[in-house]
C-alpha cells in the first residue's frame, strides 16, 4: 500500500484513480473540491505538529494522522492534539465518495456530486453546490449547506445549521441547543417522484423555515413555551398558552414539513415569487466568505500547480 509522510508544505498529483477520499484533521482548514479532472491533487500548504500521513488503497484515499480514527472521532479529545494543526486543499473527481472530520478545524465541501459525510467536534463547515446525499455531524461547529439538491441528515449538540437555496427533496436535522435555518427555493418533487419532505427538531435552538411561494406542503409544527410565526394565510396557528401549533395545507399538500422545539420560536416564512422583489424585512443570512488566508471553495484553480507525481 503506497504511504507518505507529510512533514512540510507539499503538493502531490496521483496518478492512480481515486473512488473514495477520507480526510481527518485536527485544528487548520480542510477544502474539497469536486473537478472534472482524473488525477486527484493534494496541496498541503501548512503543517505544524506531528507529519500527516497519506495513504492510497485501491481506489481510497486517506490523509490523517497516526492514532486518529473514524470511528469514535466525536469523541477523540487527545490533549496532545492541540499541538498539531494543518491546511490540507484536494481536488478529486465529482462522483469521489467524501468523508471529512475535523476537530478545532474549518472544513469547506464543493462541487461533489458522490456521498459526503461531515464529522466535526468543533469548527465551522461549509457545503457548496452537493448533488450527493449528504450527512453532517457536529458538537459544537455550525453548517452552512449552499446551492444543495442532494438529500441532508443533520446532528448536533450546539452546532447551527442553514441551509441557503435547498433544492433537495429532504432534509432531517436535530439539535439540542443549535438554531436552524432552511431556505428552500423549490417545492416540486423530484426526478424519482419524491415530494420534498422536511423534519427538523430542536430542544432549545431556533427554527426559521421559509418556503416557495406557491409551496406545495403539509405543515406540522409546534413549540411547547417558544413563539411562533406564520407568513401562510392558508395554515391555522393554535393555542395561546403552553404549547402552540402551526398546521394545514398549502397547495395540493404533496410534500411534508414538520417542524418541532421545546423552548425555541418557529417561525415559517414566505419566499417571494421570481417576478416579485424580495421583501426587505425577511432575510437568509449571505454565503459565508472563506476563512482568511485560505482558498475560495470551487475553485479547482486554489489546489495550486503541482510540484511531485504519485503513480
Amino acid at each position: 500500500m503506497p504511504r507518505w509522510s507529510v512533514a512540510e508544505p507539499q503538493k502531490l498529483v496521483f496518478d492512480a484513480p481515486v473512488t473514495d477520499l477520507h480526510v481527518r484533521i485536527v485544528h487548520g482548514m480542510v477544502n474539497v473540491v469536486g473537478t472534472d479532472e482524473s488525477a486527484p491533487r493534494l496541496h498541503v500548504s501548512d503543517i505544524k505538529g506531528p507529519p500527516l500521513i497519506v495513504t492510497q488503497q485501491g481506489g481510497t484515499l486517506t490523509v490523517t494522522y497516526e492514532g486518529l480514527p473514524w470511528n469514535g472521532f466525536l469523541k477523540w479529545l487527545d490533549p496532545k492534539s492541540w499541538q498539531r494543526s494543518a491546511v490540507v486543499s484536494l481536488a478529486v473527481p465529482t462522483d469521489t465518495l467524501v468523508e471529512v472530520g475535523v476537530v478545532g478545524a474549518g472544513a469547506v465541501v464543493s462541487g461533489i456530486e458522490g456521498r459526503t459525510e461531515v464529522k466535526g467536534v468543533s469548527g465551522d463547515t461549509t457545503l457548496v453546490g452537493l448533488s450527493g446525499p449528504v450527512r453532517a455531524e457536529t458538537v459544537s461547529g455550525s453548517v452552512e449547506a449552499q446551492s444543495m439538491t442532494g438529500d441532508l441528515r443533520f446532528n448536533s449538540v450546539s452546532g447551527d445549521l442553514t441551509i441557503v437555496d435547498g433544492a433537495g427533496t429532504s432534509v432531517r436535522a436535530d439539535s439540542v441547543s443549535g438554531s436552524m435555518i432552511v431556505d428552500l427555493t423549490s417545492d416540486n418533487t423530484s426526478p424519482e417522484g419524491r415530494p420534498t419532505d422536511v423534519s427538523v427538531a430542536s430542544v432549545s435552538g431556533e427554527i426559521a423555515i421559509r418556503l416557495p411561494h406557491p409551496a406545495d406542503t403539509q405543515v406540522e409544527a409546534n413549540t411547547t413555551s417558544g413563539t411562533v410565526s406564520n407568513a401562510f394565510e392558508d395554515l391555522r396557528v393554535a393555542g395561546q398558552w403552553g404549547t402552540k401549533r402551526i398546521t394545514g395545507r398549502l397547495g395540493a399538500g404533496q410534500g411534508r414539513l414538520k417542524a418541532t422545539t421545546v423552548s425555541g420560536s418557529i417561525a415559517l416564512l414566505r419566499r417571494p415569487p421570481a417576478d416579485e422583489p424580495p421583501d426587505e424585512d425577511v432575510r437568509v443570512p449571505p454565503q459565508a466568505p472563506a476563512p482568511s488566508g485560505q482558498p475560495e471553495s470551487g475553485d479547482p484553480k486554489d489546489i495550486g500547480p503541482t510540484d511531485k507525481k504519485v503513480l
